[in-house]
């Protein structure tokens, strides 16, 4: 596992900052986010995950060594004979495959914490709070999963084969018909309030409070570990799908980050959109299938090449986007 341990310092320095300058400027006083709002925000997200890629392709020396190199080329990534250069254009279009998965799947966890805002009543003045602290978390348990995946695939190299039918499986199991689960009878929540005492209102938005002497949970704070709790849900499914792309950790883990950071504002920019996106769902299907089938091909020492990788997957997410467009209209049913 070859990871400088600058390089992740000062890109988690950059990652708090951004963050700080989120909830300590722009969004220092709680209100709804408007859509425009939404929109400015996750460009200026994709922007910076695209000048970030950008910068690996054309300063590759910035982020990785020729330990980096000769890795590559052992493990057939590179030909033999090649450089930093070469393997500055391999990462950025391994970012690139990565950002699009994450972000693809991502739109899928959006849906979700739309139904356990709506199913929780919780005021939208109050939403943008809860997915910051929502996401905080979300960066430390990635970065867990990925640390741990990216150990376990350079291991045990059998455990890529098990990857691959679970993403077989979950692909499968996507695309078809499902009952939508209600959120308040949820086994989580039910846990949660087993062990938390909770009041019975919302206290405008705290997460903790004191009332007749004893610290209780407000219902925001059960939403915050929902909203935890389903993205874990999630990462069990992109976190190996971006492993099917790269096991180079910091490619892994940057992308990663760049696309849970823009995953708030996108909320604010679809959550409303549900129906218009009622397609998208067979295409993160067929993607989870396509990554679940590119990790079985290792059995056969066969590797999809990075560009072939990257055309399928957005033109399957494409085809969903568009296809859901012509499709659904206004007060019909997909």
């Amino acid at each position: 596992m070859h990871l400088d341990l600058t390089v992740f310092a000062v890109f988690n320095l950059f990652v708090l900052a951004m963050l700080a300058l989120d909830l300590g400027v722009f969004h220092r006083q709680a209100h709804v986010v408007s859509t425009r709002e939404a929109l400015v925000w996750s460009g200026v997200w994709f922007v910076l995950a695209m000048l970030f890629n950008l910068l690996i392709w054309q300063q590759p020396g910035w982020f990785f060594g020729p330990a980096q190199v000769e890795a590559a080329i052992a493990s057939g990534d590179l030909a033999a004979g090649s450089g930093l250069a070469q393997l500055g254009v391999l990462r950025s279009e391994e970012f690139l495959a990565g950002y699009l998965i994450e972000k693809a799947l991502s739109t899928d966890n959006v849906f979700a914490i739309a139904a356990i805002f709506t199913m929780l009543s919780v005021p939208a003045v109050y939403q943008h709070k809860v997915l910051f602290y929502g996401i905080v978390g979300a960066l430390v348990l990635r970065a867990i999963f990925i640390f741990a995946g990216v150990a376990l695939i350079q291991q045990f190299a059998w455990i890529i084969v098990v990857f691959g039918v679970f993403l077989l499986w979950t692909g499968i199991q996507m695309a078809l018909p499902h009952k939508p689960v209600e959120v308040r009878e949820h086994w989580f929540l039910r846990l949660c309030r087993r062990y938390l005492p909770v009041t019975d209102g919302y206290r405008e938005d705290r997460f903790l409070v004191r009332e007749g002497g004893r610290l209780m949970a407000t219902p925001l704070l059960l939403v915050v570990l929902m909203v935890e709790f389903t993205d874990v849900v999630f990462a069990v499914e992109s976190i190996p799908a971006i492993l099917a792309i790269t096991d180079d950790i910091f490619i892994v883990y940057t992308s990663n980050v760049f696309a849970i950071l823009g995953l708030r504002s996108l909320f604010f920019a679809l959550a409303g959109m549900t129906k218009a996106f009622a397609y998208l769902k067979y295409a993160l299907a067929g993607i989870l299938v396509f990554v679940g089938v590119k990790m079985l091909l290792h059995l056969w020492a066969i590797k999809v090449p990075i560009e072939l990788s990257l055309g399928i997957i957005g033109g399957m997410l494409a085809a969903g986007i568009v296809v859901s467009l012509l499709r659904v209209r206004p007060g019909s049913s997909p």
